[in-house]
């Protein structure tokens, strides 16, 4: 089904596109908002990536791909985006008003923090790779295919996010851990 959508697609059809969209837009949203960490900037990314996707369809030449390419499409706009924001922000510093859309219910806000700070000091390379594999499930030549990168990358930046992750959680839980005075 999801093929002869994108061949209708392809060929100028703007529901078949539509349809496709309504599709894959949860998901890719999810994947740019767990890349970039920021609402807004993962609308734009998505955004930026289905744009393309229209204008680039008849392009492509597998429509069983079509999935692996949109999401390759977006983590490349969150890397755009991602430098963007920087440049920007370089000058101009934020405070976070809103966290993610949805409460996680199985981790403590400590953990959760916790997790979030430790997410923000890893490269949007590092993130992509992590998101990729961890929340939407590729496997990772699937991963290397979306990044643009060898397989080879893809298992060593999966690699150090974890340790990274592990190193920046463990003194987290430490603390946690200790006896308070009462």
């Amino acid at each position: 089904m999801r093929a002869r959508l994108v061949e209708r697609a392809s060929d100028g059809d703007e529901s078949a596109f539509a349809e496709l969209v309504d599709l894959d837009g949860d998901r890719c949203y999810a994947i740019a908002w767990r890349i970039l960490r920021d609402a807004e900037r993962a609308q734009d990314a998505v955004q930026q990536a289905v744009l393309l996707a229209w204008r680039e369809l008849p392009r492509l030449r597998d429509p069983e791909r079509f999935e692996v390419w949109l999401h390759r499409l977006v983590v490349n706009a969150c890397y755009e985006e991602y430098r963007r924001y920087r440049r920007w922000s370089a000058n101009v510093r934020t405070l976070p008003v809103d966290g993610p859309a949805a409460r996680d219910e199985t981790v403590s806000i400590d953990e959760r923090d916790a997790l979030q700070r430790a997410f923000e000091r890893l490269t949007p390379e590092h993130r992509a790779v992590v998101v990729l594999h961890h929340h939407a499930g590729h496997p990772l030549a699937s991963i290397a295919e979306v990044t643009g990168v060898p397989v080879g990358t893809v298992k060593s930046r999966l690699h150090y996010a974890t340790r990274l992750l592990r190193e920046s959680l463990a003194p987290d839980r430490v603390e946690s851990q200790k006896v308070r005075p009462a």
